[in-house]
């Protein structure tokens, strides 16, 4: 049995959760994943739930694994950070759970108590925000997305009984995991900042909540949604004191355990990428980056859907890109964020819905390989046949627009939708590999959009630094490095670099519990140093 010390990241994605056991020297010593349940509705699409019990249950099964597989005892942990998406997590003020479903069970005790970012329920509840003309737009883009909690927030309201309404606490999800892990309800910069409406420098806007029509957080002092008074961390300062004596019991780890401040799942994956040296043609780079180097490295956390993310010494305005976000890092400096609303899920879909879907998954058993890799060789196949030189080639007269689940960024429109042209009567694996290519050439052509935008803006993007499961399929990355005309770096594991994100904010918490109050220029030191 080891004597050294490990830090544990959890990650919650929008189909699982995954614990990550991480040496000081940031390799992983185990890694374990439990799958999520996503709640749907048949009449409406646009609604997606999930459940924080059946979340915390997965945490701590993944917790427990990790630690009997590298055969680590509680006492050798010596602290942990969340990360999770930034889904609408609702508790009474006993902390729990409270019903998000429409219906008659809304606002009671029950299971269904997230609204998931991807549901997209709240189109009304966002438009009325977007015509307050509220200083609160010009830090995310211009416009609201109806995927963040206060529009959904409000749609609680609007449907709610006012005494359901009144006893109910709101988190962005990295919260609650921090708040269920602790006891402590200090909320985080990233989550308050990015998601909830807070406005850097100058806090809770309270014309712009009495405006909309939730005057009773002003009148609490916003104890509904935490952050009253400014008391919030940046990621990775310690939360309360630690674990819980409950929380200590359902994850197998020790009472006082530090707890870092959570961040939202694509900030992990910044976390675990951009400080990151990098192998070319075999050989380690010399280059050891900066925290100034930062500015030129966006980190692309690429799932279900892909988030864009790259930080600045000062504030830069996007039209259509969320941010700027102060301190949603690192302290004193700034971050954006672009997004694509389905990436991963479109592929999927697009794959998924072929009537040829089934004799490529045969065919993948058959091979025991990847469906993308029997994707891969067809178009090959079929460069071949009709003597062409590439994919593009290929494919030139199909035409594919891709947002089927709207435009997150730089649009900023979730009313748009997808279209098809130049299709013809085959149903065939041929043309479910020319469907798949056209998917995988949009998603590129997309992300070179939001690059652009931001470096039109000020940004001076020079590099992308890739997590998430799309860092695994080589065709889709090299599409990112020729559309964009920019290296592409992938993590040395596309499933590790967000939980070893999460990892670091437990480290830092850790230490940071050690030295007591930091300024934030020692903050900015010690987290960075902990990244390289």
């Amino acid at each position: 049995m080891s004597s050294e010390g490990y830090y544990i990241g959890i990650d919650v994605g929008t189909g699982s959760v995954r614990a990550g056991l991480v040496k000081p020297d940031g390799s992983i010593a185990a890694i374990s994943t439990e799958a999520t349940q996503t709640f749907r509705d048949p009449d409406d699409h646009r609604i997606f739930e999930q459940s924080t019990t059946d979340i915390w249950n997965g945490i701590g099964k993944t917790i427990k694994t990790v630690l009997k597989e590298a055969n680590v005892t509680p006492e050798q942990v010596k602290g942990l950070g969340f990360d999770a998406t930034c889904s609408l997590a609702v508790t009474d003020t006993n902390g729990d759970p409270v019903v998000v479903t429409g219906g008659a069970d809304l606002g009671q005790n029950g299971d269904r108590n997230i609204i998931l970012w991807a549901d997209h329920r709240a189109e009304e509840e966002a438009n009325l925000i977007n015509g307050t003309g509220s200083k609160v737009l010009d830090y995310v883009g211009g416009v609201m997305s109806l995927e963040m909690e206060i529009p959904k927030t409000l749609w609680l309201k609007r449907r709610m009984k006012p005494e359901l309404f009144s006893r109910c606490q709101f988190f962005d999800l990295p919260d609650f995991l921090s708040y269920r892990a602790t006891g402590d309800n200090t909320r985080s910069t990233c989550s308050v900042t990015c998601k909830c409406s807070y406005v850097p420098d100058l806090g809770w806007q309270p014309d712009f909540f009495t405006k909309i029509g939730l005057k009773e957080f002003v009148d609490n002092n916003y104890k509904q949604i935490g952050g009253a008074d400014g008391n919030i961390l940046t990621a990775g300062l310690p939360v309360g004191h630690g674990l819980s004596k409950r929380a200590a019991e359902e994850l197998g780890l020790l009472p006082g355990t530090p707890v870092g401040s959570a961040v939202i799942d694509a900030y992990a994956g910044w976390l675990g990428t951009v400080a990151a040296r990098f192998t070319e043609n075999g050989k380690l780079s010399d280059f050891v980056p900066s925290l100034n180097e930062s500015r030129h490295r966006l980190a692309a956390c690429a799932g279900t859907s892909t988030c864009h993310i790259v930080q600045s010494k000062e504030g830069v305005f996007v039209n259509g890109v969320w941010g700027p976000y102060k301190g949603a890092v690192f302290p004193g400096w700034w971050m954006n964020e672009g997004g694509q609303s389905s990436t991963g899920q479109l592929i999927d879909f697009m794959i998924k819905t072929h009537p040829a879907h089934g004799q490529l998954q045969q065919l993948a058993q058959d091979k025991n390989t990847s469906i993308h890799e029997v994707l891969h060789k067809e178009l090959h196949k079929l460069c071949a046949e009709y003597k062409v030189e590439s994919f593009t080639e290929l494919t030139k007269d199909m035409h594919f627009y891709p947002d089927l689940h709207g435009n997150r960024s730089p649009i900023a429109d979730p009313r748009m939708r997808g279209s098809l042209v130049g299709l013809a009567l085959d149903d065939g694996l041929s043309d479910l590999a020319r469907k798949y290519n056209l998917t995988l050439e949009a998603i590129a052509l997309q992300t070179r959009h939001i690059v652009d935008e931001m470096n039109s803006k000020g940004h001076a993007i020079q590099s992308i630094y890739m997590s998430g499961g799309q860092a695994k399929n080589s065709h889709l990355m090299q599409l990112f490095a020729d559309t964009i005309g920019i290296p592409v770096v992938l993590p040395k594991s596309s499933g590790a670099a967000v939980v070893l994100g999460a990892a670091m904010l437990g480290r830092f918490a850790s230490e940071a519990g050690k030295v007591g109050k930091l300024t934030e220029e020692e903050q900015c030191e010690a987290l960075w140093n902990i990244m390289t």
